[in-house]
């Protein structure tokens, strides 16, 4: 690789913490910077906000223009913007108009937006990166890599393409997120109720990024709008999750599938099943190890088969599901820089590899 390319961290939390180890350890990367939101946090050593046994020699700071002023090549975003989508686009808007291109995990509606969001929404994001001669791409884990880049990869196997279907599987009994568990999924709650998830429309809201963009790499016009399909389950005892408390009768368990037909038949299909324990809907698919897994399945011909599963060295993937995001959103920077302006989905980006990662092979980075 050419020069070494500077780049900002920011946010510190469940995902950034990672990818500033991550950062820290590319040989073609260097941290010059790292915001926080966090008032305690501010002129911490990045090292060891990130969880790590030494310093990095970079303070944190919440002086935005500061770290603007430093130019670097890229940001990596990480902050949460589920709860404040519009002022996180913002934010991105602010950073690729004043030339600094931006990988970002959210908000996951710009993974692929075309379609989703009015124009009105991705207009002012393109235009600001092409005044900037800068480029974002945004790509979490779910959206993301898992029903992306590895679905239409494995098509490029295919001689006759019948279904491309998506499917997270999960045990969420550990999911510790109270909120999203009990209000936004409805998980103990009664089976008759419509949580936010399964109002009409918000699942293609949601997952639908995933389900167009399958598309336009396949180069198919899907009937509109998407199609909704929910299988609601009722606890057949009492339930207990570290999120919510789920008694017999309520919501236990969640299949939903989000669809993109062509003439009225499922082409791309983009699917949960949710379980809040192990035991639940035997008649369901589980993963072949451990607790959940992203599966690809293509009918046509050849069938295709994929499941991808992930693991932190310590076992737990609650945790690589984060180092996995922020891997994903590092690896990728030189790519992204390397684009031309505006908003980079992964239909546009070459290969992306973990160049330079491999343990004792490589050159350590600079100091």
């Amino acid at each position: 690789m050419g020069m070494t390319l500077r780049v900002v961290e920011w946010s510190t939390g469940t995902v950034g913490r990672h990818a500033i180890e991550g950062i820290d350890r590319h040989p073609d990367l260097e941290l010059v910077g790292v915001w926080v939101s966090d008032p305690e946090k501010v002129g911490k050593d990045a090292g060891r906000l990130a969880g790590l046994d030494r310093d990095l020699g970079i303070l944190a700071t919440d002086d935005r223009q500061a770290l603007l002023d430093l130019k670097p090549d890229a940001i990596v975003h990480t902050a949460m913007t589920d709860d404040r989508i519009f002022e996180a686009i913002g934010d991105l808007t602010e950073f690729v108009r004043a030339g600094i291109n931006v990988v970002s995990s959210g908000p996951v509606l710009l993974q692929y937006p075309f379609g989703v969001v009015p124009e009105s929404v991705t207009d002012p994001i393109i235009e600001a990166a092409k005044a900037g001669g800068a480029s974002l791409h945004v790509n979490g884990i779910d959206p993301g890599f898992a029903n992306d880049v590895l679905p239409l990869a494995m098509t490029s196997l295919s001689r006759r393409i019948d279904e491309v279907r998506c499917a997270e599987i999960a045990d969420y009994s550990t999911y510790y997120q109270p909120v999203v568990m009990s209000q936004i999924f409805g998980f103990g709650q009664p089976v008759d109720a419509t949580p936010p998830l399964l109002t009409p429309g918000v699942l293609s809201m949601a997952w639908g990024s995933v389900v167009r963009q399958i598309a336009a790499g396949l180069g198919i016009t899907l009937d509109e709008p998407l199609i909704e399909r929910t299988e609601v389950v009722a606890a057949d005892r009492d339930y207990d999750t570290v999120s919510v408390a789920i008694p017999t009768g309520t919501m236990a368990a969640l299949h939903f599938e989000v669809v993109g037909q062509v003439d009225g038949v499922d082409r791309v299909v983009l699917e949960h099943y949710t379980r809040t324990h192990p035991e639940q809907c035997p008649q369901w698919p589980t993963p072949t190890n451990g607790d959940g897994c992203y599966r690809i399945d293509i009918t046509g011909d050849p069938v295709l088969n994929v499941e991808f599963g992930h693991h932190g060295e310590n076992g737990d993937h609650n945790v690589s599901g984060m180092v996995v995001t922020a891997m994903r959103l590092v690896n990728a920077v030189p790519a992204v820089v390397a684009a031309e302006p505006g908003l980079v989905t992964a239909l546009d980006l070459p290969l992306v590899t973990g160049r330079g990662l491999v343990a004792g092979a490589a050159a350590p980075a600079a100091d």
